[in-house]
């Protein structure tokens, strides 16, 4: 069907407003910090062109390093984490199962909820002293076991990684949810007529058919992921000793607690071509379709 001139103009009109909003607040600062990425400014003073010596002093940083680190366990916990776990409630909750539409909505809560309320809570529940962790292993005696766990280089990350998943569950399973229930019922009765397993039907059928679905949850989880900042901020402010600083956060306190801005949109020209590389490659490894 053709297009009159004026559909197109209406068209163009109603695109028009979002589209200038998203180049104001995401192109349009993009740009500017490739700018400030090669300038010595505190925000203040007038800025000096530096070259690339914000990248030098920031490949040299071993908290730089510490921060990339960390934030490749945070993408690692998501994709191996939300997702298959998603993955598997969806198809439980795919079922005609009684309180279905309840369990949806317990599970989607957490997507909901303020990131500040899901820090403070999760604190409190892993506090040292009088924890929910602590006072359970307490009760079954397994004092052993307690732990300061946000306290302890060793458990710090481990306790953080818990929430970051916990947190997004929900949203990917709704999203495997709505691509599971477009998924054309007459394939799977014919592949349980000709004497398939629901074993075989889930991972030949019903998987292969949702992939693209999949694969866009993985690249979704990839770019949160890099953006993590605000549950670290709040859970632990990146301790202790920096064992959970991540590259959002190693950005914030260079830019606002340092009033390096320049070397701090050289963090987030290394965050952007860093999500860009993860991406293409997931893209490479997984974008092969299965069927």
């Amino acid at each position: 069907m053709k297009l009159t001139k004026t559909s197109k103009v209406a068209i163009v009109l109603g695109i028009l407003p979002a589209f200038i909003l998203y180049v104001v607040f995401a192109i349009y600062p993009i740009l500017q910090s490739f700018y400030y990425s090669v300038m010595e400014w505190n925000g203040f003073n007038e800025m000096t062109f530096i070259g690339l010596d914000n990248f030098k002093k920031l490949f040299s940083d071993p908290l730089f390093w510490n921060s990339v680190k960390n934030n490749i366990y945070v993408v690692l916990a998501s994709v191996l984490g939300q997702v298959p776990i998603a993955l598997f409630i969806a198809l439980l909750l795919n079922r005609k199962i009684r309180g279905a539409k309840l369990f949806r909505t317990i599970g989607f809560l957490p997507v909901v909820l303020s990131t500040v309320v899901i820090s403070l809570t999760w604190s409190l529940i892993y506090n040292s002293r009088n924890g929910l962790i602590n006072e359970v292993l307490r009760t079954v005696g397994l004092d052993s076991l307690a732990q300061n766990w946000l306290g302890d280089t060793k458990w710090t990350m481990i306790a953080v990684l818990v929430v970051v998943i916990w947190q997004f569950v929900g949203l990917y399973m709704i999203i495997f949810l709505a691509a599971l229930q477009n998924v054309p019922g007459e394939v799977l009765e014919a592949a349980k007529m000709d004497g398939a397993s629901e074993w075989a039907t889930t991972w030949k059928i019903t998987v292969p058919m949702i992939w693209d679905t999949i694969l866009v949850a993985v690249i979704l989880c990839i770019s949160g992921s890099l953006k993590t900042f605000d549950l670290i901020y709040v859970m632990t402010n990146g301790g202790p000793a920096h064992s959970t600083d991540v590259m959002a956060l190693y950005m914030f306190n260079e830019t606002f607690s340092k009033l390096q801005y320049g070397y701090g949109s050289a963090v987030s020209v290394f965050i952007f071509f860093f999500s860009l590389i993860l991406i293409a490659v997931v893209n490479k490894v997984l974008g092969k379709k299965m069927i």
